[in-house]
């Protein structure tokens, strides 16, 4: 499978040998039905690669089931998993179904598959080895074919070593492996991942996008992305087209300071308050 085609269809931008070993992982496992675990640190892109390996697999054509493990609370994720019966607890006002049922036939994306609690990670590996699992007071068990795509931020391995992840369940997801490369690690397609962000902005803003200067980019290139591509995402818009990003870079790279008119926000590098 080309990974051209792989990336023209899934969004996945660049071309540093890092990103390019993994497309290439991509293109090997999509067409084989089998478990993947997808690692990598938070803001890499762990969702657009799961998505990737569906959209070329032998299930494309049923929709993905994407499940965050670490929003859901420990009180309910059995029931969010599995579903349940009415009146199986308090609020159980009739039958639901869960994601599992939901996902039949097609695959299921559990993100963050570290969070997830010691007790429901035992009916997890019941769910992949045998397709089978019991709603939340069900005495009947239901059978569901879905094709497993997890991920994590963490290291599933010291997890276990801890006690704190099954190794039966660790074993099961590990078939595949695919680690996701960190900015850091892939800064040559920080111009492209630029360019991409900017012009998604500018035309969704109405606005004409002039490019970043030379100097822009190599500051970009020299900061230490913690928060990846996520954190570099939310440092693009620019304000009717100045350089306020260069500006903010320059100063940061001189001073080790932002400037005096951020605003601190929540997943966002840099606000701008309005003049």
């Amino acid at each position: 499978m080309n990974i051209d085609i792989i990336q023209k269809k899934s969004g996945i931008v660049g071309r540093s040998d890092a990103i390019a070993k993994v497309l290439e992982m991509v293109a090997q496992v999509s067409p084989v039905d089998i478990s993947v675990l997808i690692s990598g640190e938070s803001g890499t892109g762990k969702e657009i690669f799961a998505k990737a390996i569906h959209q070329n697999s032998k299930r494309s054509h049923e929709s993905i089931v994407t499940v965050n493990c670490g929003a859901i609370p420990e009180g309910i994720i059995e029931s969010e998993l599995f579903g349940h019966k009415k009146g199986a607890y308090t609020d159980a006002k009739g039958d639901r179904k869960g994601y599992f049922e939901s996902a039949n036939k097609g695959p299921i994306f559990l993100d963050e598959i570290g969070e997830t609690p010691l007790e429901t990670q035992v009916k997890l590996l019941r769910v992949i080895e045998s397709g089978e699992f019991m709603p939340v007071g069900e005495s009947k068990i239901k059978k569901t074919d879905v094709r497993i795509i997890a991920a994590t931020n963490k290291d599933l391995s010291e997890l276990v070593e801890k006690g704190k992840f099954r190794q039966d369940l660790y074993y099961r997801l590990n078939t595949v492996s695919i680690k996701l490369p960190s900015l850091n690690e892939r800064v040559e397609d920080i111009a492209l991942l630029v360019e991409r962000f900017a012009l998604e902005f500018t035309r969704s803003n109405d606005m004409i996008y002039r490019g970043f200067v030379p100097d822009a980019i190599r500051n970009m290139k020299n900061h230490q992305w913690k928060g990846n591509i996520r954190e570099l995402k939310n440092l693009v818009p620019l304000r009717d087209g100045e350089s306020d990003l260069f500006k903010a870079m320059k100063l940061i790279a001189e001073t080790g300071k932002g400037p005096e008119n951020q605003i601190p926000s929540m997943g966002c590098g840099i606000k701008w308050k309005n003049n």
